[in-house]
């Protein structure tokens, strides 16, 4: 009887602990899709809003409300690099032609947060301040094609020559859940203002 007794307990002892520990591992993942989850969904949030923005700018590329003060679109591409782009545009629609610069910052720039390849893309109208855009930005890639589609080399020397513009964005969370990063990524294919084909 004294040995039914101490296996039952020994059992029950043994069956606690394989509950605890599936207990333990559930929660665990439990965590781990919550704080995921979470990651995921501030990443795709940001990207809307980066993405909402760059896409009203570029479209604008080379308009202005008063036509003749940007006569000749072909012109009003200044600058375009691999990470960086430069162009006239009116950006608050009143008739004032402004220059309308991103760039990409250095990693070092972003040094608060725990992901080492997130950096700032920066917003620059006129001779204001730069405008930091986003939270996370791993890669801001710009490619430039000519009138038949050709791509065309980074940093562009004529650009008179860019007729459609791609741009490639990833996003990144600040932090990892162990090592993992949350991630989103958009690519622009093919962008084409209206200002730089309508000429």
């Amino acid at each position: 009887m004294g040995n039914i007794t101490l296996l039952d307990i020994l059992g029950s002892a043994l069956i606690a602990g394989f509950l605890l520990m599936i207990i333990s591992h559930s929660n665990a993942r439990m965590n781990e899709t919550l704080f995921t989850t979470g990651n995921d969904l501030v990443v795709q949030e940001e990207l809307v809003t980066l993405v909402q923005t760059i896409e009203e700018d570029f479209r604008r590329l080379g308009y202005c409300r008063d036509q003749m003060k940007i006569a000749d679109p072909s012109k009003a591409l200044l600058q375009a690099g691999a990470a960086s782009i430069s162009f006239q545009t009116d950006v608050d629609n009143d008739g004032n032609v402004d220059t309308l610069s991103y760039y990409l910052g250095a990693v070092a720039d972003l040094a608060v947060t725990r992901n080492p390849r997130d950096r700032i893309l920066y917003r620059k109208v006129n001779g204001s301040g730069p405008m930091p855009m986003n939270i996370g930005l791993t890669l801001f890639d710009v490619h430039y094609f000519d009138v038949n589609n050709n791509s065309i080399a980074r940093p562009v020397a004529s650009p008179s020559a860019v007729h459609q513009i791609e741009i490639d964005i990833r996003l990144e969370s600040t932090a990892p859940y162990d090592t993992t990063y949350s991630f989103a990524a958009w690519r622009q294919l093919r962008l084409r203002s209206r200002n730089l084909t309508g000429r």
